[in-house]
């Protein structure tokens, strides 16, 4: 069975180079559900700011009633009253609706989060291949942060804005139609000016983003592996090449700031040339008897009312066009499809009478070429694709054999010979191109992944120690783990010394990336957290190559101890401690050269007998 793809629409400019302007791209709908997650908020921002625009609107109009009661010497105290009272409630509902949409925009923050934590962790394994670690965390850190400033700017801007705005014009059209005519093509005018502006900062923001993404990336890398940088004397290098990073974000962000610069003169040019041309006009129209004092009066309150809105969504052109861009690089990572989801389209395949636990069936297995591509060679395949020559990726060619139930079976051979890619196969890390992996005589892609795994305990050649706790690094997958499993389980590894050492027992810490314990520590703690869940199939990677002899004998007997009526297929460099496996498979160049017994290998397989010889063990 192979696996198809759909390749994706030619979208490159000359020599194959990504066209500037192109990226992911997101609209203020997509937040919508985000949004509808609080309704009852969101009707009450609605309302408010129905309330705010009335009052808005008012308050001029009281004022232009206000000085002709005057003029006529009517009693005015009774509207003075009034106006302080609606000029106090807009006070109080814009208060009200400002902390309504800073709530609002930390729960979309934190929701949008969610989302992207849980579609994050859940990505197929061949996507983390591609991708740096430091630019995803930035997406799920600076990015969503940048979406609070849609929901505080661009909702009340796009709600409250437009009533107050509407509100006005309708106001200013029952006083004077003349003034409101000129009015518009000032203001509209400025409006196509700073429309035109928004995509280009949302494009330029993306890509300030993505280097922000790159700049996080870098630094995880270089702390990451702080010590072997210091150890290299390659310090002022990594600062130097972190210092790049730092400064292309520097100059996407001066770009960005370019862009919105003309946003300020566009509407400050507009807004002034308003009043001014109102103030000209109007007072000519006053004078000569077409309009009265008190409406001009209104007239120009209710010219700053609807610039007060429209200025803040010229402001707010800048921080939602960056929020836009930040959110095509969250729903990138949305609109990827989960492990699982993929497999919601699988048939379950019927089962074949077997008495393996665990079978290969002329099994081929490539890699996606990015995923094992260098920097340096992604970039030169941009620029000039037919540069590079073409590797062969296929790891795996038509790899057959069974690992009995309750038996032991080594894999062994050089490096690359592609022994840990069969057991991301048995994990289904990837699928393969082709053959079929059986669990049970059941093609694996017919089980559900979760289920799969509960059955597979699986130690990594550098099975990573999580930081937190001992407990917590034993009961990853055995949360209702009791204290005495996990101490026994300790015991049993011969890590009694790393709980007693300190007065926490289960509690210490154990650093970052496990840095508070040795390499034979760590790698006894992971194979301490596989053992503790007693899945029926275990696969170990390398587990001793970080041991000493008396630690890797120790280690040995408690694995058989655990592996009795279990199935074990597990990864070796050191011959010795699987020759009484009961059967070895030997690999090279991802193909099975042999399988048998230690005796029976080192007669019949010529590369078997060389690596036994080298070892001292013929």
């Amino acid at each position: 069975m192979t696996v198809e793809t759909t390749a994706a629409p030619n979208r490159r400019g000359l020599f194959g180079r990504r066209k500037p302007d192109e990226g992911p791209r997101a609209k203020f709908s997509q937040l919508l559900p985000y949004l509808l997650e609080n309704k009852p908020a969101v009707a009450v921002v609605i309302t408010l700011s129905i309330i705010g625009a009335v009052a808005s609107i008012a308050q001029p109009l009281l004022v232009r009633q206000g000085i002709t009661v005057f003029q006529d010497k009517q009693p005015w105290v009774w509207i003075a009253v009034l106006v302080i009272v609606v000029l106090v409630a807009s006070a109080l509902v814009s208060g009200f609706q400002h902390y309504l949409l800073q709530r609002m925009g930390t729960t979309v923050v934190y929701s949008v989060r969610k989302v992207l934590v849980r579609r994050l962790l859940g990505l197929p394994i061949s996507e983390f291949d591609t991708r740096r670690t430091g630019d995803l965390v930035s997406r799920v850190g600076s990015d969503t942060t940048l979406l609070y400033a849609v929901v505080t700017q661009g909702l009340v801007d796009s709600i409250g804005g437009a009533l107050t705005f509407l509100g006005a014009l309708v106001a200013m059209a029952v006083i004077d139609p003349i003034l409101l005519g000129l009015t518009v093509l000032v203001i509209g005018i400025s409006i196509v000016g700073v429309g035109s502006l928004a995509g280009r900062i949302r494009i330029a923001s993306q890509k300030q983003q993505t280097k922000v993404g790159e700049l996080a990336a870098s630094v995880t890398r270089a702390v990451g592996a702080i010590r072997t940088v210091r150890a290299s004397n390659a310090t002022e290098r990594e600062i130097e090449s972190v210092q790049q990073d730092a400064e292309g974000a520097w100059t996407m962000g001066i770009g960005v700031a370019k862009i919105s610069a003309l946003v300020v003169p566009i509407a400050a040019v507009a807004l002034q040339l308003s009043v001014l041309v109102v103030l000209g006009v109007g007072g000519f129209r006053v004078a000569s008897g077409a309009l009265s004092i008190a409406s001009l009066i209104a007239f120009v309150i209710l010219l700053f009312t609807l610039i007060v809105p429209l200025g803040s969504a010229f402001g707010a052109v800048t921080s939602v066009s960056q929020a836009l861009g930040a959110l095509g690089r969250i729903q990138e990572i949305i609109d990827l499809p989960s492990e699982f989801e993929l497999d919601r389209g699988v048939v379950a395949v019927a089962a074949i009478e077997s008495d393996d636990a665990i079978s290969f069936e002329n099994v081929v297995f490539t890699y996606p070429e990015s995923a094992h591509k260098s920097e340096t060679e992604k970039v030169i395949a941009e620029v000039a694709p037919d540069a590079l020559p073409e590797h062969d990726l296929t790891v795996l060619h038509g790899v057959s054999f069974a690992a009995a139930k309750g038996k032991r079976t080594a894999l062994v051979g050089p490096s690359g010979a592609g022994k840990s890619t069969i057991l991301s196969l048995i994990e289904r890390f990837y699928d393969p191109t082709d053959g079929v992996v059986r669990l049970g005589g059941v093609d694996i892609r017919g089980l559900d992944r979760l289920d799969l795994r509960a059955q597979i305990g699986y130690v990594e050649q550098d099975a990573p120690v999580l930081a937190g706790t001992l407990r917590e690094n034993l009961t990853l997958g055995t949360p209702d783990a009791t204290d005495e499993q996990c101490i026994d389980v300790l015991h049993a590894v011969n890590l009694t010394e790393v709980l007693e050492r300190n007065e926490l027992g289960l509690d210490a810490p154990v650093g970052e990336d496990g840095i508070m314990l040795s390499g034979g520590e760590r790698q006894r703690l992971a194979i301490a957290r596989t053992l503790l869940s007693a899945p029926p199939i275990l696969l170990l990677d390398e587990s001793t190559s970080s041991l000493d002899g008396l630690n890797e004998q120790m280690l040995r007997e408690a694995i058989d101890a655990v592996a009795e009526n279990r199935t074990l297929i597990v990864i070796a460099h050191r011959l010795s401690t699987v020759v009484d496996s009961d059967q070895i498979v030997v690999l090279d160049h991802g193909r099975v050269v042999g399988i048998g017994t230690h005796s029976e290998l080192v007669i019949s397989t010529p590369l078997y007998k060389e690596l036994a010889k080298h070892q001292l063990l013929v």
